[in-house]
């Protein structure tokens, strides 16, 4: 027989309503007050189309759901009307750890150079997002946000060359990151 005292597991009924605590709890976190730091340099001219795909994140300063992911990927896909339908995927707490999936929307908030995006967890809620670098070929990206409270380096493969991650890491410590902060993200093949 359960003690009275002890929590029960969550139920399949009640795992949606978790995730979306979570996910409105993350947009919450990432609406945030406004900074006082510059403002932080984006993209001269995004180019959406290729910026569009899957980018595996290579390491970040990590929101509350991210402290132990694995084989996180974004994923981009831009959408009739403008928008940026996203997916972002990993395995909680190790490579096979349980699969978690979150699918916010983007909205490009500057049409003339497509690099400062709101991102919606939940409605009304657009959080910051701002492309601040690409590199020309378009295979190394950098996400970040005004406050320098959270980033994301992210490149088309799971690996990064070690001077090229360096590089973005101290371009990061230079526009006011801690780059203390960062963590690597592990990435391991899967079988297909």
């Amino acid at each position: 027989m359960r003690s009275p005292l002890l929590p029960h597991p969550p139920s399949a009924r009640s795992r949606p309503r978790l995730a979306t605590l979570a996910a409105t709890a993350l947009a919450l976190l990432l609406s945030g007050c406004a900074s006082r730091l510059p403002p932080l340099p984006t993209v001269e001219r995004l180019d959406l189309n290729r910026y569009m795909g899957k980018w595996y994140v290579i390491a970040c300063i990590p929101t509350f759901i991210e402290t132990e992911a694995y084989n996180a990927v974004e994923t981009y896909r831009l959408e009739p009307d403008g928008t940026i339908d996203t997916v972002f995927t990993f395995n909680q707490g190790g490579f096979d750890g349980p699969p978690k999936r979150y699918n916010p929307r983007g909205f490009v908030r500057d049409p003339v150079h497509r690099s400062t995006w709101g991102m919606q967890f939940v409605w009304p809620i657009k959080a910051e997002f701002l492309v601040t670098h690409v590199d020309p070929a378009y295979t190394r990206t950098v996400v970040g946000r005004s406050r320098r409270d959270y980033v994301w380096i992210m490149a088309r493969t799971p690996e990064m060359p070690a001077a090229d991650y360096d590089q973005l890491v101290r371009e990061l410590a230079a526009q006011g990151y801690d780059a203390a902060k960062l963590r690597r993200v592990p990435h391991r093949a899967t079988a297909p």
